[in-house]
């Protein structure tokens, strides 16, 4: 087993990094730490890093199927799940309650990547320090 702290970076190849940082800071709120360049960008949410890289999907066919944020309340995930129909976005699945307890929606980035938008009843309600 690797010890670790949970799942805190995640990086991306994106088409467009101005667009994709647009994208991640108006939709979920995070902040740009660091642009070295005009192909990079780091981003953070205060807990979390996103890393987006300029490119091309990779050679060694790797897939992402999907990555998520963790919502801290159901009322907080039906409500973004409102506001982003509202505001026009690609919604994939919409807003299911699970029978773990767990609530969710599925959106697209820009890129195509589907985001999960979740409340999971053990990990929502940790405080993040």
């Amino acid at each position: 087993m690797i010890s670790n702290r949970g799942l805190r970076h995640l990086a991306l190849r994106v088409a467009e990094v101005d667009r994709a940082t647009e994208f991640y800071c108006r939709v979920f709120g995070m902040k740009v730490v660091w642009q070295p360049d005009p192909d990079n960008a780091y981003l953070s949410s205060g807990c979390d890093n996103l890393a987006l890289h300029r490119g091309e999907s990779s050679a060694t066919g790797q897939r992402l199927d999907h990555f998520g944020f963790i919502v801290r309340t159901v009322e907080d995930v039906e409500a973004a799940y409102f506001w982003a129909r509202g505001s026009g976005l690609d919604i994939v699945h919409p807003l299911k309650h699970h029978r773990d307890g767990s609530v969710s929606f599925y959106l697209r980035d820009p890129d195509g990547n589907v985001i999960q938008a979740l409340y999971e009843p053990s990990i929502s309600p940790q405080i993040i320090s």
